[in-house]
């Protein structure tokens, strides 16, 4: 399964793990379990083959696993290109093996890899290589904390909430100069430091600065069997996408003053809108939108205009704050339409910084947002200029599968 490579990229796979947390199976360790119909070792070791800035590719397996891993990557194409040597009895000791087995094989940077991350991406690599050659000695894959993070005692009580500033969960490949890595672990190894939890801890330890890089939401690990199952779900096609839309409407009465305010937007007119904010229907009626798709009740539950702090307030304040209900719940706006009802004033010149403030506000790009305008043909309290409605529909994609 070896043939003689150079590269300036080598790469050490770590795929020697018995993978207790997600159960037994006959299929043997996780590693070798089949997601999209093929084992997970299979789809990792396929992207660094495919990657044209691979060198050497070493996968350090436990010793009893030659003939699943023969049998994982039998109809990989490249496969002859792999290095296979054996782990240690800790994940340290089985990266200091995969490190030397690159020896003398022209590797000027190593990018370290778990075998259970089958998701890693191109574009993950690209940026990941584009930092070692900007002269960085250690470069890790991250991305920021999203979940509050709390501090338990001992007996199981929080103790602390920690805060999110500055915090980051690391991902792999973590990325090295090769030479100075590997002395990095020789180094541990000799002092028999062994409680390092990943390799970017040991070139900590060591001294190296770490240089973060924006890793990938998708770059997950597989640990215990539901990440195994659904990761077979999404290379399937068989799990169904959490895609939710939220409809709201508003009205407010018009009365004689100086202009409307639209989608944040004012607009000079001979009438205003009577509210206890700035009565902004276009805001009112899609803020309910996006509280609905995660059940989140509608505008008046969070700002109740009995609460004189909301008098003649701007309503981006409700909106943003939808939003960030949407997104604190795991989910990600992907279209905002609203329709407009009223026979005056005239929103066509004004549609377009309507939309480009329903961007802003919400963080999406302008194709996302929709802004149209109908009149009521002289019908109902519309048609007799006496207030104009609203109607928004939000559409969010949430994290997770149902």
């Amino acid at each position: 399964m070896e043939q003689e490579l150079s590269g300036t990229i080598g790469i050490v796979v770590v795929a020697a793990g018995r993978g207790e947390r997600a159960g037994a199976s006959i299929e043997g360790p996780k590693q070798y379990r089949r997601i999209g119909g093929k084992p997970v070792i299979w789809h990792t070791l396929k992207l660094f083959l495919d990657w044209p800035r691979s060198g050497p590719i070493t996968v350090v397996i436990h010793p009893d696993d030659r003939d699943l891993l023969q049998t994982a990557v039998a109809d990989l194409p490249g496969s002859d290109r792999l290095i296979v040597t054996t782990g240690g009895s800790t994940r340290q000791a089985s990266v200091l093996n995969g490190l030397h087995s690159l020896k003398d094989r022209g590797v000027e940077h190593v990018m370290i890899q778990d075998g259970v991350r089958p998701f890693v991406d191109l574009a993950l690599l690209e940026r990941i290589s584009a930092a070692l050659e900007a002269g960085r000695p250690a470069v890790l894959p991250a991305i920021p904390v999203s979940d509050t993070i709390k501090r338990a005692d001992s007996s199981g009580i929080v103790a602390a909430t920690v805060s999110r500033k500055d915090l980051y969960a690391a991902q792999t490949p973590q990325s090295f100069h090769y030479e100075t890595i590997l002395a990095a672990h020789e180094r541990a190894a000799a002092d028999r430091a062994a409680d390092f939890t990943d390799d970017a801890s040991i070139a900590e330890w060591a001294g190296i600065p770490v240089h973060l890089v924006e890793g990938s939401i998708d770059n997950v690990k597989l640990t215990v069997q539901r990440d195994i199952a659904m990761a077979d779900e999404k290379l399937t096609g068989t799990a169904l996408p959490d895609v939710r839309t939220g409809n709201g409407y508003d009205v407010h009465q018009l009365e004689a003053g100086d202009g409307v305010t639209l989608c944040g937007i004012f607009i000079p007119h001979d009438q205003r809108l009577k509210g206890h904010s700035d009565a902004d229907v276009a805001l009112h009626a899609l803020t309910d939108a996006l509280l609905a798709t995660c059940g989140a009740g509608d505008i008046g539950d969070h700002f109740p205009p009995s609460d004189m702090q909301w008098k003649g307030a701007p309503s981006r304040i409700f909106l943003e704050h939808a939003a960030k209900i949407v997104r604190d719940a795991g989910g990600t706006i992907m279209n905002a339409d609203i329709s407009l009802i009223a026979e005056a004033p005239k929103v066509g010149p004004y549609r377009q910084a309507m939309r480009e403030k329903l961007a802003e506000v919400l963080g999406i790009a302008l194709d996302r947002c929709s802004v149209k305008a109908t009149t009521n043909e002289t019908i109902g309290f519309v048609g007799r200029r006496e207030g104009i409605a609203a109607i928004a529909t939000a559409t969010v994609v949430y994290r997770g599968d149902r």
